[in-house]
């Protein structure tokens, strides 16, 4: 079996193991947003934020360590602009929500947009397509 190959119980095992880290992401933006958006106190949802935060970087960083043109792949800058964007909740905390509903929608574009928008390198100025992706 060459380096590029797996088995089917890797195959299997990742799968569920990112789907298990996608579960837990929106889990925890769910209850951070609600929170936010709501205008809850923090403490009642700030284990969730760091439940997003924490399977969002494990996320990040599975793609990051899969394939590294992730980074230049729109999906990969759109990652890094809403990371930006969740920044600028400290200095412009009074538009968390506005802020929150950006990152939202971005996420909906690198999510369910079209492979072509999603692997769309910003430096080839042309779509790159990754080695295989697990899904999940």
């Amino acid at each position: 079996m060459t380096k590029t190959q797996m088995s089917e119980k890797q195959f299997w095992l990742q799968r569920l193991c990112k789907t298990s880290l996608r579960a837990l992401h929106i889990l925890g933006i769910v209850g951070a947003g609600g929170g936010i958006l709501l205008s809850v106190p923090r403490e009642s949802w700030q284990l969730y934020w760091i439940m997003a935060m924490a399977s969002g970087s494990c996320l990040m960083l599975w793609e990051i360590v899969r394939d590294w043109r992730w980074l230049i792949q729109l999906k990969g800058v759109l990652t890094l602009v809403k990371l930006l964007l969740l920044l600028l909740f400290i200095p412009l905390a009074a538009y968390k929500s506005e802020l929150l509903v950006t990152v939202v929608l971005l996420s909906v574009i690198v999510s369910h947009g079209p492979a072509g928008l999603r692997h769309y390198s910003i430096v080839h100025r042309r779509r790159i397509d990754s080695r295989k992706e697990i899904k999940g």
